[in-house]
């Protein structure tokens, strides 16, 4: 019995201690792509400035023309320059395997954004040209290194709002979106203008604070009815939010994981409790390394590096209303009790 018992303790602390392993080295391995970044800032548009963390694949005496991948944070997540890429796993992009799979050229600039949320900023409206300006600065500092025909734009909730607004405010310049449990939906004339672009959507059925049913999936019926790339379109659905071992994430709200992880488990295996469908109904199996990172890559725009004065078709338009400032002030109220939480130990 003593040595059943034994045998027991033995095999628990074995595999505490590899789960504890486990979890340390991904720690330190997304400390040190974090690391990798570097701080930078555009000019000041209109009322405000946008600052941002950036990656740059760019090695000594190269000349190869890389995509740009830029990274907008949900609510919470920019109240100080960091934060935006240190509240999620977007790093895992700066990845030598992540950047290999940007096509020939084995990696692309990542440009991680931040709205100014000590000044009470989250993505608002007033943000759309400062945001454009900072990749337009971006490019212009970079120009002999970025492919104008590869620049992306993803976020999540609060920023997957960004996304979108920033897809319609500029169409011209983004070859592909990929919006995360956006946080706002383009009305249907909106769409319109973005019909040309391939995107991406991702979101939980049991998100609890951006509705599956109310809000995220009648926008993608919107893409659906209104998209002339509808094959180029997709639609990942995620059951209980998970990290890329499985393990359950703290909310369902927080589909980015799949998203930071390329749309793969950790061992790149399917990534579970997902499905993804394209714009015309099809299945899409996803198998490595073909996930959000080579999709991105294959389409281009043509793009041709000019540079907005304004927040293009949103000039002049305000935030949408009431029902709009409800929702943030909501997403508000759910990142202060999460942060009291957190301070008492409880989250």
């Amino acid at each position: 019995m003593k040595r059943f018992i034994s045998l027991i303790l033995a095999v628990v602390l074995v595999f505490g201690v590899s789960v504890g392993a486990n979890a340390v080295d991904l720690r330190k391995q997304l400390d040190d792509l974090r690391a990798s970044f570097k701080a930078g800032e555009g000019p000041v548009a209109g009322d405000y400035s946008v600052d941002y963390m950036y990656y740059s694949p760019v090695k000594s005496g190269d000349t190869k023309k890389y995509p740009v991948v830029v990274w907008v944070h949900g609510l919470g997540d920019g109240n100080y320059p960091g934060e935006q890429i240190e509240k999620n796993y977007m790093a895992f992009w700066a990845s030598e395997e992540f950047q290999s799979r940007f096509g020939n050229v084995d990696g692309a600039f990542i440009i991680a954004a931040r709205s100014r949320e000590e000044l009470g900023n989250s993505w608002e409206n007033s943000m759309i040209y400062p945001l454009r300006a900072a990749i337009d600065d971006f490019i212009a500092k970079n120009k002999n290194n970025v492919d104008l025909s590869r620049i992306y734009i993803g976020g999540y909730s609060m920023g997957g709002k960004m996304v979108y607004k920033m897809a319609v405010a500029y169409p011209e310049m983004f070859a592909a979106i990929f919006p995360i449990c956006p946080a706002w939906s383009p009305s249907q004339s909106q769409f319109e203008l973005i019909k040309d672009i391939p995107v991406w959507l991702t979101s939980s059925k049991k998100d609890p604070i951006v509705n599956y049913n109310n809000s995220v999936l009648p926008g993608w019926e919107k893409i659906c009815a209104t998209s002339t790339v509808a094959a180029d379109c997709r639609f990942t659905t995620l059951g209980t939010a998970r990290l890329g071992d499985g393990t359950a994430c703290k909310s369902n709200h927080y589909a980015w994981f799949a998203v930071n992880n390329d749309m793969f488990a950790y061992d790149n295996s399917a990534y579970p409790d997902s499905s993804t469908v394209d714009a015309t109904g099809k299945t899409v199996n996803l198998t490595s390394p073909n996930g959000m990172i080579s999709w991105l890559y294959s389409h281009t725009s043509d793009y041709d590096g000019a540079k907005a004065t304004d927040m293009g078709n949103l000039e002049g338009q305000g935030d949408g209303g009431i029902m709009v400032l409800i929702f943030d002030y909501f997403h508000y109220v759910i990142e202060f009790l999460k942060k009291i939480l957190a301070m008492l130990g409880l989250a």
